[in-house]
C-alpha cells in the first residue's frame, strides 16, 4: 500500500512508542462514560476553571473517543473528541496532566533518545485520528464552551492514517461507499441514518413478535433457483461437486415450515438476484419476509397498514415525507393510513392503451409486435415470455407515475405462477404490491398450496427458461413434495428494507443506506474512467 509521507511519520511514532514499551493499540478499556451523558450532567461536576490550573482535576471520570481536532497555546492543547454519541472540547495543561503507558502512569519517560513529558506526549504523540481515554473534570471556557480539563490519558489506538485529502467535503461518492467508516466518524447525517436504519429493523422485529410471529433462518444456498422473476447468482459447491444458487427469495423454505406447524414465520436477511444496477436495484439487497397461515392477501393489506402505522409511532417518523420524483422535483408523500388502492389490470391497459388480458403464454411475438406500434421500449424484450413483458410494460408506463403509498392488487395469473388463483375469477390472482414514488417497497400474496397446480405451473415455466428467458422461475420438486403433505391456507409478504429506508431517510440512491456496497474493484473502476 502506498503511504503519504505524514503516514510514515506517524508509523515512525509508533515505532517510538513501542520501543518505550508504550502500549499503541490496547486490548480493552473499561468504564467509558458516553460523550452525550457527560453534556447532560454537566451542571453537576462544572468547576472554575482557575481552580483546575492551580490543583489540576480532582475528579475520577472516563471518557474515550477520537481525536478530531487539537491545537496547542503555550502552556494548553486544545482538541476535540468524538465518541458514537457527541463530541466535546478537552484540554490538557503542561504539569497538570500524566500519562498512561498502558502498563503504568507517569509524569514523563524516555523516548527516542529523549526525555517526554506527558504533557509533551499529548502535544506530538496525540495525533488528529488518534482514539484516546482520559480521566477528567469539567469547566466552562470564557466563550462558554463547555470542556473536559485532562487529568489523565492513554493511547487506545493510534491511527496511522489520517483522512484522506478528497474526503474533507464528503463530496466523493466514490470513497464514500468505499470507505464508509470515514463517512460515518465525520458525517453526522450518515451516522444517524444507519443508527435509523437499525432502529427500523428493531421496530419491524417488535412489531413481528406482538403478533405472534416466530424468527426463523432459511439457506442462502439452493439447488434450485425458484421464486421471483430474475437471474440467479450460481457458485459451484466443491465438496459435493455441485452448482448451487444463492437465493432470490426465502419463499420456500418459510413456506416448508408451515408445513411443520409453523403458523406464522418471518425472517429478515440477504437476497441475490443477478440483474441490472441503478439508484433503486442492487445484486444484494435485505428483504424482509413473513407467512401467515390462515390468512389471504386482504389480512395482509391490513397487517401492512398497521406495521407502518406502528413503525411511524414508535420511531416517532413525521408521517409526511419528502422525496425526489423521477424527475428529480422534491414531493412531499403522506404515508397516513389507509392507502389508496389501483387495480392493476385497469391501470395498466390505460397506460399502455394494451389489453394484457388478451395474450396466451406463447403469445410473445404478438404482444412485442403491439408494444413496438404503442411506442413503448425496454432492453432485451425480444428475450421474453409474455408474463415478463407484462411486467416490464408496467414498470414502464405505470410504477414511474405513482407517488403516495398505493396498494397495486388484481393481477392477471399468468403473471404470477406461485399466487393462489381467485376463487371469483380464475384468470386473477391474489396478489398486491406497496409503490412509494414509483418504488415497489413491498409484495404479498394470498399463497397457492394445491400441490397439483403448483406443479403444473413450474412445468409451464421451464419452458421459458427453454426459451433463454432468464428471469423465468426453475422448478423445485423438494418444495412440491411439502406441499404434498398439506399446506395450510396462507398469505406471504416480503419487503425491501433498503427502499423503504431510502425513502423515509431522503435517499434517491439505495447505496446511501446500505453501509459497505458492493463496489467494483478499484482497479476495473479506474480503467472505465
Amino acid at each position: 500500500m502506498d503511504y503519504s509521507k505524514e503516514s510514515i511519520d506517524r508509523q515512525q511514532k509508533i515505532q517510538d512508542l513501542k520501543e518505550a514499551w508504550i502500549i499503541c493499540y490496547a486490548n480493552n478499556y473499561r468504564g467509558k462514560q458516553d460523550i452525550n451523558k457527560i453534556r447532560e450532567t454537566s451542571e453537576k461536576y462544572l468547576k472554575e476553571v482557575d481552580f483546575l490550573m492551580e490543583h489540576g482535576s480532582v475528579w475520577e471520570f472516563k471518557t474515550a473517543g477520537r481525536i478530531l481536532q487539537s491545537r496547542g497555546m503555550w502552556k494548553l492543547i486544545f482538541s476535540k473528541l468524538r465518541d458514537h454519541t457527541w463530541d466535546i472540547q478537552i484540554c490538557f495543561m503542561k504539569d497538570k496532566v500524566n500519562f498512561n503507558t498502558g502498563r503504568k502512569i507517569v509524569k514523563s519517560i524516555e523516548l527516542a533518545w529523549e526525555e517526554k513529558t506527558s504533557f509533551k506526549l499529548a502535544e506530538k504523540f496525540c495525533q488528529v485520528w488518534d482514539i484516546i481515554w482520559v480521566i477528567w473534570d469539567l469547566f466552562l471556557t470564557k466563550h462558554g464552551e463547555l470542556t473536559i480539563f485532562v487529568k489523565e490519558f492513554q493511547i487506545l489506538s493510534k491511527a496511522v492514517r489520517p483522512l484522506p485529502e478528497k474526503f474533507h467535503w464528503l463530496h466523493d461518492k466514490e470513497t464514500i461507499y468505499r470507505q464508509r467508516y470515514l463517512d460515518l466518524i465525520m458525517n453526522e447525517d450518515s451516522y444517524n441514518r444507519f443508527k435509523f436504519r437499525s432502529d427500523f429493523v428493531k421496530a419491524v422485529r417488535e412489531f413481528y413478535w406482538k403478533n405472534d410471529f416466530i424468527e426463523i433462518e432459511t439457506p442462502v444456498l439452493g439447488s434450485s433457483a425458484s421464486w421471483a422473476a430474475a437471474k440467479p447468482f450460481i457458485t459451484h459447491h466443491n465438496d459435493f461437486d455441485e452448482d448451487y444458487f444463492l437465493r432470490i427469495a426465502p419463499e420456500t423454505s418459510l413456506k416448508k415450515a408451515t408445513v411443520g406447524r409453523f403458523e406464522r414465520v418471518f425472517e429478515i436477511g440477504k437476497n441475490f438476484r443477478n440483474e441490472w444496477s441503478d439508484p433503486s436495484h442492487m445484486q444484494e439487497f435485505t428483504a424482509i419476509e413473513h407467512y401467515a397461515a390462515w390468512w389471504n392477501y386482504e389480512d395482509n393489506m391490513k397487517f401492512t397498514e398497521e406495521m407502518f402505522d406502528y413503525i411511524f409511532n414508535t420511531l416517532n417518523i413525521n408521517k409526511e415525507v419528502e422525496i425526489k420524483d423521477k424527475d428529480w422535483n422534491p414531493r412531499m408523500v403522506n404515508f397516513t393510513t389507509p392507502w389508496k388502492r389501483i387495480d392493476y389490470i385497469e391501470w395498466v391497459n390505460k397506460a399502455s392503451w394494451l389489453d394484457i388480458t388478451s395474450y396466451k403464454e406463447w403469445e410473445e411475438e404478438r404482444l412485442i409486435a403491439d408494444i413496438k406500434n404503442k411506442w413503448i421500449h425496454f432492453e432485451w424484450m425480444d428475450k421474453m415470455v409474455v408474463p415478463t413483458l407484462i411486467d416490464y410494460i408496467y414498470k414502464k408506463v405505470l410504477r414511474p407515475s405513482i407517488i403516495w403509498p398505493t396498494f397495486i392488487y388484481n393481477y392477471p395469473k399468468l403473471m404470477q405462477p406461485l399466487a393462489r388463483q381467485s376463487d371469483m375469477d380464475e384468470n386473477m390472482v391474489e396478489q398486491f404490491q406497496l409503490l412509494v414514488n414509483g418504488w415497489e417497497v413491498l409484495k404479498a400474496y394470498s399463497e397457492l398450496v394445491d400441490p397439483k397446480i403448483q406443479q403444473d405451473n413450474f412445468n409451464a415455466q421451464s419452458g421459458a427458461i427453454e426459451k433463454w428467458d432468464e428471469e423465468a422461475t426453475s422448478w423445485d420438486d423438494d418444495f412440491v413434495l411439502a406441499m404434498e403433505y398439506g399446506m395450510p391456507c396462507q398469505s406471504g409478504f416480503g419487503m425491501w428494507i433498503d427502499r423503504i429506508v431510502s425513502l423515509l431517510t431522503e435517499q434517491e440512491n439505495l447505496r446511501d443506506v446500505v453501509l459497505f456496497p458492493l463496489m467494483k474493484s478499484e482497479k476495473n473502476y479506474t480503467d472505465n474512467i
